[in-house]
């Protein structure tokens, strides 16, 4: 019963997964220990804001606290700031119109309708006019008074390199989703919409551990942000943990073939194929050791001197 209580999104977890490439059906363990892991991010994301806002003087914390910490990742920067402008859009879209279906979207629907570029309500040219709010108090623009006006087709490189991302996940996507029935796609189109925080935030506040980690009581933009990090952290986790599997099981097979000829003749005969496993515990926990490896820019910041670092829990 204890173990029941300790985790709380099995079933979010085994969504998130589906959707991230895993056909099969994960442990229990599997999916307790992506919790942990996800849980401990979320707890290390929240201390590094506490101390962040702590510099600045304020007791609470904020949205640029929270996307400070994954700045050097240019792609997910990009992806987070074009899910806030859509969420935006579709909240002035519901105060403006709000017999017009501009409600609260799910997660899912704001990033479909920020790849594609289209929205069910507002334009695209409001859509526009609403990225250049969310702006970034450490970029350099934001040192001057004055704003240089931006193009209607003017593209940074982040927003090309997420562009780039989104276009390849919405690829790999659409190669899975191909052969699918309707009941299928139906049932992965309802896994996209799996979230921690959506219609959650009291579950995740307490299963984060607001007002222990930190004191100040975050504000909805807050949990939505970690809401969107939650899903990337469990998606990023499968994807390395499918590569790790993917070179397990491409070894077994080599060391099979190598001691049975028999075997391989008759794989050929009958293209006998096994059915797939499922992601283990031990595939997710070497995948988390390899996201948690340093870069070569913290080496070089060391003088590639070598030996041991003591470092803190690294961001996935």
């Amino acid at each position: 019963m204890a173990e029941k209580d300790k985790f709380k999104y099995r079933v979010e977890i085994q969504q998130m997964m589906f959707v991230s490439g895993e056909t099969g059906e994960p442990s229990p363990e599997t999916t307790g220990i992506i919790e942990e892991m996800v849980r401990g991010q979320v707890i290390e994301m929240l201390l590094q804001c506490t101390q962040l806002a702590a510099r600045r003087g304020s007791r609470s914390i904020s949205t640029d606290d929270l996307i400070f910490l994954i700045r050097h990742d240019k792609a997910k920067v990009s992806r987070l700031r074009t899910y806030l402008s859509w969420k935006d859009v579709r909240k002035t879209a519901k105060e403006q119109d709000p017999a017009g279906g501009g409600g609260a979207a799910e997660p899912g629907d704001l990033m479909d309708e920020a790849a594609v570029g289209i929205g069910s309500g507002p334009s695209a040219q409001i859509m526009k006019q609403k990225k250049t709010k969310v702006g970034l108090p450490w970029e350099v623009g934001s040192f001057f008074s004055e704003t240089v006006p931006e193009r209607e087709d003017d593209e940074d490189e982040d927003e090309l390199e997420a562009n780039q991302a989104t276009l390849q996940r919405l690829k790999n996507a659409d190669e899975r989703t191909r052969g699918m029935t309707r009941d299928e796609y139906v049932h992965w189109s309802e896994c996209r919409q799996a979230s921690f925080t959506f219609r959650k935030g009291k579950r995740f506040r307490e299963w984060a551990g607001f007002g222990i980690v930190t004191e100040a009581k975050p504000n909805d933009d807050i949990v939505d942000i970690l809401g969107f990090l939650t899903f990337e952290i469990v998606q990023t986790l499968t994807e390395e943990a499918l590569k790790v599997k993917d070179q397990e099981d491409a070894v077994q097979k080599e060391q099979s073939m190598r001691n049975s000829k028999k075997r391989k003749r008759e794989e050929f005969l009958f293209h006998a194929q096994e059915r797939r496993t499922p992601i283990e515990a031990r595939h997710v926990v070497e995948a988390f050791r390899r996201l948690q490896t340093p870069k070569p820019k913290s080496r070089a910041m060391r003088n590639f001197s070598g030996g041991v670092m003591k470092s803190r829990l690294s961001l996935v």
